[in-house]
């Protein structure tokens, strides 16, 4: 028992105790003797009690603390010792799962069905020192997930949100409510102003899927190489399929809705350029966000372009007369550029002209979401190379995006790549 609660218990007794003291109008010497000393135990007892409180208060919060890390941290330690070997063993061979990839296993399934064996998000993460230099934009929290380190996403500030089962909405605030002045002694002060939101739906209709053949010779041989093999396999193929979608994804055939492809359905600001690309197009661009109250400078605002782009302002001169080339400019100002070929559209036009996209994060709040509903469910085909002694499994995830604040994000458009004749 706790010792405040013990004191607590005592200084309800003699509360009892003097109650039946005091109330003798004529008490006896050895009655006042008893209200003296009762007196005195409860005075002492009050200090007491205030001592344990603060003593118990610093034990409490310890121990809240040390059981809202545990499960994390539980978890990772077993998500550490994950293997894919042993999996794609299981499916091959019937082997048993064991240690830390046979609770894994147990735990997926205990909160979802799957018709394979359901491999955790995290397995599929590259395990390596990230270059120096390479900022991670995943802000921490207990339902959130990043994205494989290398990804375009994840380094242009999306968010992966695991989601058990159903659709999730995520409430953002669209409302601008504003401040104003009292004009005279006795007016009143500006008007209520409405308190909005918009729901972001996330909503499991997109199911991404990977086969894998695996030869008898790669099991035979491979041994715990193997386990490195799927992993890299599993993530390239995925994070290039997941990055296409969450920029370029067309709405159909199965795809879910990208942010550049979209943008006129998630009202989205986008800017026609229809001129050469220059470190002055972006500039407005950025211009916009701080006017826009989105962002807080130049260095929170992330670029994406295409690798064509890099090489056209990465071969002009800056026109002020400096020793600087114009993506000088672009890198040194914003937070990241990154660059792709899978997650914008190629230079096109009788003029090549190519898309880029600026994202921001305001307030915490990511700009774009990436919803991934339980893990990957991997199942095996014990059909189709059984002549061969090989093994052919099928990793199936389902995910969704949507945008949070549409003000978050700016699409340019027509920065042209032709060769500058001035």
């Amino acid at each position: 028992m706790l010792e405040s609660v013990k004191i607590a218990r005592r200084q309800s007794e003699i509360r009892q105790a003097l109650a039946g003291l005091v109330g003798n109008a004529q008490p006896t010497e050895d009655e006042v003797r008893n209200i003296e000393a009762l007196d005195l135990e409860f005075r002492h007892n009050e200090t007491r009690y205030r001592a344990a409180l603060i003593c118990e208060d610093t034990e409490r919060r310890e121990a809240g603390a040390e059981l809202e890390t545990r499960s994390g941290a539980q978890w990772a330690e077993l998500m550490a010792g994950f293997e894919l070997r042993q999996v794609a063993l299981m499916l091959d061979e019937g082997r048993s799962l064991e240690g830390r990839t046979a609770e894994v296993v147990q735990e997926l399934r205990s909160q979802g069905g799957y018709r394979g064996v359901p491999v955790p998000w995290q397995a599929l993460e590259v395990r390596n020192t990230v270059a120096a230099g390479t900022p991670d934009p995943i802000s921490t929290r207990p339902i959130i997930d990043r994205l494989f380190p290398d990804s375009v996403s994840g380094r242009m500030g999306a968010q992966m949100i695991s989601i058990d089962s159903g659709a999730v909405e995520w409430p953002v605030t669209t409302s601008q409510v504003s401040a104003g002045w009292a004009a005279t002694e006795g007016g009143n002060v500006a008007g209520p102003t409405a308190y909005t939101t918009a729901d972001r739906a996330l909503k499991p209709e997109h199911n991404l899927g990977v086969q894998m053949r695996i030869t008898r010779k790669a099991l035979q041989q491979s041994g715990a190489a193997l386990e490195t093999a799927i992993r890299r396999d599993m993530q390239g193929a995925m994070g290039a399929a997941m990055d296409r979608a969450v920029f370029l994804g067309t709405g159909a055939d199965g795809q879910p809705l990208g942010v550049i492809t979209g943008a006129a359905t998630y009202g989205i600001p986008v800017t026609a350029i229809d001129a050469q690309a220059r470190w002055a197009a972006f500039r407005t661009a950025v211009t916009a966000f701080l006017v826009a109250n989105a962002a807080s400078g130049p260095g929170a605002v992330r670029a994406l372009i295409r690798p064509e782009i890099w090489d056209y302002l990465d071969g002009i001169m800056v026109g002020d007369g400096g020793f600087k080339f114009e993506f000088d400019r672009l890198r040194e100002n914003l937070g990241d550029v990154a660059m792709s070929s899978n997650a914008l559209a190629a230079p096109a036009g009788e003029t090549l002209a190519s898309s880029a996209l600026l994202t921001t994060a305001t307030g915490g709040v990511a700009p774009i979401f990436a919803g991934a509903w339980g893990a990957v469910d991997v199942i095996r085909d014990p059909y189709t190379d059984a002549q061969s002694g090989g093994l052919r499994i099928t990793a199936l995830a389902t995910m969704d995006v949507t945008v949070a604040r549409p003000v978050q994000l700016r699409v340019l458009t027509g920065l042209e790549i032709a060769v500058d004749e001035g």
